[in-house]
């Protein structure tokens, strides 16, 4: 399969403080791909230069074997905090005020794609955290991107809810054959949702697992998950 994101000897340097040194990465088409690491390891800077909001220091970052030299314009990122204008309403947000039929029949059909049909025209202030991150998902979805970049959406969400939201975008990436980058801290939710997991590691990749068992929760799946789970905390502790 041809990879969509190419990722060739990437070094990301601020000053004399090196983020990310020599990453070598390969992302096809329909892959979901989670970033792990401890805190400053360069996950969300090499994610950032995957969207084009930054640049490498050296090497190249490719889509589709185009160089990515300025914002990614086939991407879409969805960030921790939901970034919804307050003054709009939750269909407002997704066509970011444009009322034309299309636009308006796009953000609907998105809304029921992850159950807020109902929720249409309330403000962001009405809704709740996860309510609030359903919303932000449908409008990372318009105008149908060819990668989505997610910097730990989840993070601030309780359990319960943050289950719910794995399932739904697990789901809807599945449905519509998206690629994805997820960054967390959450190694569990990596293992849960990622057919492939990227170890960072003092600004290094270190390790890339190949996982199969994701979504699985047959009693081997979980078990399997586990041990997944257990290799990367040591590596990452490792001194």
């Amino acid at each position: 399969m041809t990879d969509l994101i190419t990722i060739d000897n990437v070094t990301k340097r601020y000053g004399d403080k090196t983020a990310l040194a020599n990453a070598n990465l390969a992302i096809e088409k329909g892959d979901f791909v989670a970033l792990v690491g401890m805190s400053g390891s360069g996950k969300t800077t090499l994610l950032r230069m995957v969207a084009g909001l930054e640049q490498p220091s050296q090497g190249t970052i490719s889509q589709n074997g185009v160089l990515i030299r300025s914002l990614n314009e086939k991407a879409r990122v969805m960030f921790q905090d939901d970034r919804l204008l307050p003054w709009m309403t939750v269909r407002e947000n997704l066509s970011f005020g444009n009322k034309s039929d299309k636009l308006t029949k796009e953000a609907d059909e998105l809304l029921k794609l992850v159950g807020l049909s109902d929720f249409a025209d309330y403000y962001p202030a009405h809704l709740s955290g996860g309510q609030k991150q359903r919303v932000a998902l449908a409008r990372a979805l318009m105008y149908h991107p060819e990668l989505l970049l997610l910097d730990e959406p989840l993070g601030a969400l309780d359990a319960l809810t943050r289950r719910k939201m794995q399932d739904l975008i697990l789901d809807i990436c599945q449905s519509r054959d998206f690629t994805t980058m997820l960054v967390t801290h959450d190694i569990d939710e990596a293992a849960r949702m990622a057919n492939k997991i990227v170890v960072v590691k003092h600004s290094t990749i270190v390790d890339i697992v190949d996982n199969p068992y994701r979504k699985d929760d047959s009693y081997e799946g979980k078990a399997k998950r586990a041990e997944i789970v257990d290799n990367i905390l040591a590596t990452i502790y490792a001194e």
